[in-house]
């Protein structure tokens, strides 16, 4: 985990594959002496681009788009709070040490399953407020929030990090640390491609749902599939003892939605046989 103080010093990165050599600096550029940060502006890239889909798609399932932008009023800060909390607590021994970086998040440290579970959570309540029927809701922003996570996840690129182990693949990453050359597994861009995989895979089964909820149940099974697997090579997982806290609620997610899927799937055939009859 790197969490020093992020200074304007030039990164470099090698694609032996491509014979690339890039010089990146985790600054884009300053205004009136503010830095502004690549990391910020693919996260907000991401987070209007997942919206634009939602425009794109609007009145599917009876939502609308102006519900999509209301409800993102709570649930982006909410989740971003909860990414940061969560990624807090399972570093707790570092950030006790050096609370004042609990709120420098120009470096990363925004995990990925506290901002879905803390972005789910406040859903959960506006739907209940606002009676909207909730798995409509979630199928309805499910394709968007893979579409967001393909793009956001190039923000670690930039700040050369959720890499994995060594390899000697021909699509290796070659980063410098402690003055260090050593070749990775680019696991920012296995995430990136598998999510875009999956949002255009929920965006096609989108038009056709057989029953509430298939869109939401089938993005957490291929999302979590994806992740076990990739927290399996990376080298910065948050960890609980000797445990990959990923790894642990990936596996317990696919189970219980691998779970609820197929129920949902056999009550809908019977369903549709009753109805033929």
């Amino acid at each position: 985990m790197n969490n020093s103080h992020i200074v304007n010093k030039m990164q470099i990165i090698e694609i032996p594959m491509f014979n690339l050599k890039l010089e990146i600096s985790k600054i884009a550029f300053r205004i009136f002496g503010i830095d502004i940060y690549w990391y910020a502006l693919i996260i907000v890239f991401s987070i209007v681009s997942a919206l634009l889909y939602c425009k794109k798609i609007n009145g599917r399932y009876k939502i609308k788009f102006d519900t999509i932008l209301d409800i993102c009023i709570w649930t982006i800060p909410i989740g971003f709070v909860c990414a940061r909390l969560y990624y807090v607590i399972f570093n707790l021994s570092y950030f006790m040490q050096n609370p004042i970086l609990i709120f420098d998040i120009r470096d990363g440290g925004l995990a990925i399953y506290g901002g879905i579970i803390g972005g789910i959570i406040t859903i959960v309540f506006y739907c209940n407020k606002h009676k909207i029927n909730l798995l409509d809701l979630l199928d309805y922003i499910s394709p968007s929030v893979a579409f967001a996570q393909s793009i956001g996840r190039w923000g670690n690129f930039i700040n050369v990090e959720a890499y994995g182990t060594e390899t000697n693949l021909p699509w290796k990453m070659c980063i410098i640390e402690n003055g260090i050359q050593k070749c990775v597994h680019p696991a920012f861009l296995y995430e990136s491609i598998c999510t875009l995989i999956i949002f255009i895979l929920l965006s096609k089964l989108q038009k056709n749902r057989k029953f509430k909820g298939e869109i939401l149940y089938l993005y957490l099974i291929l999302y979590v599939f994806v992740r076990f697997w990739i927290e399996g090579i990376r080298i910065d997982s948050l960890m609980l003892y000797n445990l990959r806290i990923s790894q642990i609620l990936s596996m317990a997610i696919f189970i219980l939605f691998l779970g609820i899927f197929t129920y949902a799937v056999i009550k809908n055939h019977i369903m549709s046989k009753k109805i033929k009859k």
